[in-house]
């Protein structure tokens, strides 16, 4: 029925505060007349008792007439002998028998009561007042008959209560509904503002006006919105950075991958125009060169894809000195320094993190000079690999680059044909799969890659 009357929350809740107001003032008001009623009817008996104790002092003095002459206000005056029989009455009352014997009660010498359907009164209520005369032949009574009071009381009183009532609830309709209008001002402003970020697609920086002086919920509602349109435009950037980064990486892979393959079609084809002059020994090294690259790039792809899907690795102790101390018994060209701290152990997986040690060891070969320093120590709770060369090192500007996937630098720092460009993002992002790090620092001579990754705990 509500719902029927306007979908405004306005009006629905005007409504509502109206009924309340209104229920509660026909309770107050059934009290009020309730109470006024009890006064009204006490007033009028002792009115009516006050008028009988007249005729019980004309008793006393033995000058009970037979006919009793009241005021018109009196309904009928009634006095009852001993014996029960009626010796004086008001004219109204002449001749009429005995009216009730329900009051007064006994041991009383007087009562009040509303009796209904009296003899000389049928289908009415009577006020009803019993005053008892001791005399020397036995106990007489005076009974005093005026209207008895409705249950309304009076109809100004049910007008004013209706009036009073009517007033009531237009003030709370009004009051109810100013406040209310009020209250949902602002969130009036916030849907206006949503609908524009709506069309906007996406936010463009708008915000949720929030409403000043106040401390309330709407403002709450307000700062709580304007948050999620925060981390809303945050995720949208991020997503857009990522889509952008996919799209470079796509372009990057799709260049490298074309490069070798390139490479070996105009091998074949060239050996294919000349066959008589090919030396096809020679020739099937250099593709198997080509290959190695090639098969090269495809795995660190491989690799890559499997840490951005976080794919299900081993947890393990793992020293690292030892891990060190294996990885450069392998042949290198550049000669190799190690300074290692014993009982450095972190958990991981053994395969990624000989992997991560490869890759820098790798980068280093290509770009030193003649030496590389690997070192291994405690830092609090953190592990510290460092492995460092001696060549022209990395620009300040660009420590964060070289981390990009496919990146390429100038002549002193790109990747030569050992490399695929991915050894060093793959390298980051095993230490981040470790909880770690893996960054470029100050050196006093070429590049100093420093990897952080938390301790064993026990």
């Amino acid at each position: 029925m509500i719902r029927s009357l306007g979908r405004s929350l306005r009006t629905r809740l005007a409504l509502l505060a109206s009924i309340a107001m209104l229920l509660l003032n026909v309770v107050v008001g059934a009290f009020a007349l309730y109470g006024i009623r009890n006064e009204v009817l006490g007033i009028r008996a002792q009115d009516t008792a006050g008028r009988a104790l007249r005729v019980l002092l004309m008793i006393k003095r033995d000058r009970l007439p037979r006919t009793v002459v009241t005021s018109n206000e009196l309904d009928g005056i009634q006095v009852v002998d001993s014996a029960g029989q009626v010796v004086s009455s008001s004219p109204s009352l002449a001749g009429a028998p005995r009216q009730t014997s329900a009051i007064p009660k006994e041991n009383q010498a007087n009562d009040v009561a509303q009796l209904c359907d009296l003899p000389a009164f049928p289908e009415s209520c009577k006020i009803v007042v019993a005053l008892r005369a001791y005399q020397p032949d036995g106990v007489w009574t005076v009974y005093a008959f005026d209207d008895a009071v409705p249950w309304y009381v009076s109809p100004q009183v049910i007008i004013f209560e209706v009036i009073v009532a009517a007033l009531l609830t237009a003030l709370t309709w009004l009051g109810v509904s100013r406040v209310v209008a009020r209250t949902l001002a602002p969130v009036g402003s916030m849907t206006k503002r949503l609908a524009e970020i709506t069309e906007d697609g996406g936010g463009g920086g708008l915000r949720l006006p929030v409403p000043e002086n106040v401390d309330d919920e709407i403002r709450t509602l307000a700062e709580t919105g304007n948050q999620t349109l925060e981390r809303l435009e945050a995720a949208m950037r991020q997503q857009e950075a990522a889509m952008e980064q996919q799209r470079r990486f796509a372009s990057d892979a799709s260049h490298d991958l074309r490069s070798p393959i390139t490479a070996m079609r105009a091998q074949v084809e060239d050996a294919l125009l000349h066959p008589e002059d090919v030396d096809w020994r020679e020739t099937g090294n250099a593709l198997l060169v080509t290959l190695d690259r090639f098969q090269a790039i495809v795995t660190d792809l491989l690799t890559l894809t499997k840490l951005d899907a976080g794919a299900p690795r081993v947890r393990e102790p793992v020293e690292l000195g030892e891990l060190i101390a294996a990885e450069i018994l392998r042949p290198r060209a550049k000669n190799v320094l190690t300074r290692l701290e014993p009982e450095v152990v972190v958990i991981g997986d053994r395969l990624q993190l000989a992997r991560l040690l490869t890759n820098l060891l790798d980068n280093a070969e290509r770009h030193a000079e003649s030496q590389i320093t690997v070192s291994v120590r405690h830092a609090g709770e953190e592990a510290v690999l460092e492995v460092c060369d001696d060549g022209a090192g990395i620009a300040y500007e660009h420590r964060e680059t070289v981390f990009q996937r496919f990146t390429r630098l100038d002549a002193s720092r790109s990747r030569d044909a050992g490399g695929t460009g991915l050894g060093l993002p793959i390298a980051r992002e095993i230490a981040r799969t470790h909880g770690g790090t893996l960054t470029i620092e100050d050196s006093d001579a070429g590049a100093r890659f420093v990897v952080r990754i938390p301790l064993r705990t026990s």
